[in-house]
């Protein structure tokens, strides 16, 4: 209901917006513009088409550059920051936290990149290039380096005072990280327990020293479900030496794990998950050529095992007609296996402890839906054709394939995963390529012995 709202009230503003544009009342958008926060104007903006969203960004005021760009997805983004001169740029760039500038850097083409790190003063350029020394999709580069230490030996009484004369807390604050001398984390003090403690006790008294700490270079998703499991509201990031470098909050997470839902959805489709909804046609229609081409290979493939069968095609013109029906089927079965699987590891739910049973139980599966839908099928193509053999060449191809299926879908992501090719992206396609292939095969084939 309130995603129901908040959108309907976006489009009412891009209406606005838009009768505002085709008017010539710019003085009346960038009004509009300053009085909009930052997530909703990024949205608009990644609503509008390419031309109408150059209009808006010119009449943005330059101040809230950087808390729009960081709202914003990637291909929108380096559309934006292509355009505007490197040194506008550099000062939209000064006052991201340090994670958003990693992701905001990270996804530019190296020329444009190159540009802005040349722009930059020292000091700038040294955060800049601290943000991007982590690997992507790592604990590193997502983690933000606001953190508030104090040292085991201070007073509360001392700490208080000197969150008093510092005015204010980094966002989304909930623990305070203790660190010996060389900045080696030593325990953690919750703000509730820092507000409620007798001030003459010293950090050390209050302070749960058996903290969990996420090393720097664990990946994203294992952070997500570390978060997950632990109903976390923030973490501290420490190196290799358990030094304390940064701290990861929950609204870190919370991005990650939309991102990859985002990710997962877009790659049935062969999509980058930042694919600017609004891009120019040719960039549009070259990104997606690579997957059609993808596809297209994998068609000829299935029809090139048909092509084995010709002959019997030609004599039997039947087989034509019910060629798509075992394919078919094994393609569903295969694809409800292959989401569970992706899923699970995606989870942290898949691992070598558990494969072979999972593997073992998913042919059994396959086995009874193979036994369940061959005899469906051998009855159908039976009464219906008239012809008992046929129903029993179709019901056996129909065994196989669902096995194969089953085998495919299970393995196929353990596999890929091994290979580092991602399983969301190409699982598909290739289980979808075996269950043609096996399918085509099985049934053709068999026909060929018995019925020709």
């Amino acid at each position: 209901m309130a995603e129901a709202l908040v959108s309907k009230y976006v489009q009412t503003q891009l209406r606005a917006l838009n009768a505002a544009l085709t008017n010539g009342q710019f003085v009346s958008v960038r009004k509009l513009l300053l009085e909009l926060p930052p997530s909703d104007v990024a949205h608009i903006l990644e609503s509008s088409p390419s031309r109408t969203r150059d209009e808006l960004w010119e009449l943005i005021d330059g101040d809230f550059h950087g808390d729009i760009l960081e709202e914003l997805s990637d291909d929108v983004r380096n559309g934006i920051i292509t355009k505007m001169l490197p040194a506008n740029v550099v000062d939209a760039l000064e006052e991201m936290d340090t994670d958003d500038l990693a992701e905001t850097l990270s996804s530019l083409p190296e020329p444009v990149l190159a540009d802005i790190l040349d722009s930059m003063d020292a000091q700038d350029r040294v955060r800049a290039e601290q943000a991007l020394s982590y690997g992507e999709e790592t604990a590193g580069f997502i983690m933000n380096t606001d953190t508030i230490t104090l040292r085991p030996d201070v007073t509360i009484d001392v700490v208080l005072r000197y969150i008093r004369l510092k005015g204010e807390l980094p966002e989304n604050t909930d623990t305070f990280y203790v660190v010996n001398r060389t900045d080696n984390l030593v325990g953690i003090v919750p703000v509730t327990r820092l507000l409620t403690a007798d001030t003459d006790d010293k950090v050390s008294d209050v302070m749960d020293e058996e903290s969990e700490a996420i090393p720097v270079n664990m990946p994203d998703d294992e952070v997500a479900s570390l978060f997950e499991r632990y109903n976390w509201l923030s973490a501290p990031v420490v190196d290799e030496n358990h030094r304390l470098v940064g701290r990861i909050t929950i609204d870190d997470v919370v991005d990650i794990i939309r991102e990859d839902a985002e990710h997962s959805m877009m790659s049935m489709a062969g999509l980058d998950d930042d694919e600017d909804t609004f891009a120019p046609v040719m960039q549009s229609t070259k990104r997606r050529s690579v997957w059609l081409a993808v596809n297209l290979v994998t068609a000829l493939m299935a029809a090139m095992v048909s092509d084995l069968f010709e002959a019997t095609l030609s004599q039997l013109a039947v087989l034509a007609i019910l060629n798509t029906i075992v394919p078919s089927m094994g393609g569903v079965a295969g694809n409800q296996t292959l989401t569970l699987v992706i899923r699970g590891m995606a989870l942290g739910h898949v691992n070598a402890s558990n494969s072979r049973w999972l593997i073992s139980k998913e042919i059994s599966i396959g086995f009874l839906n193979g036994a369940i839908w061959a005899v469906l099928i051998a009855s159908v193509i039976a009464l219906w054709k008239q012809d008992y053999m046929l129903g029993v060449i179709i019901a056996f191809a129909m065994m196989v394939n669902m096995i194969a299926a089953a085998l495919a879908g299970a393995t196929l992501p353990m596999i890929m995963k091994r290979l580092k090719i991602d399983p969301a992206l190409a699982g598909s396609v290739i289980l979808t390529t075996i269950t043609d292939v096996v399918g085509i095969f099985a049934f053709l084939g068999t026909a060929t012995l018995f019925l020709i």
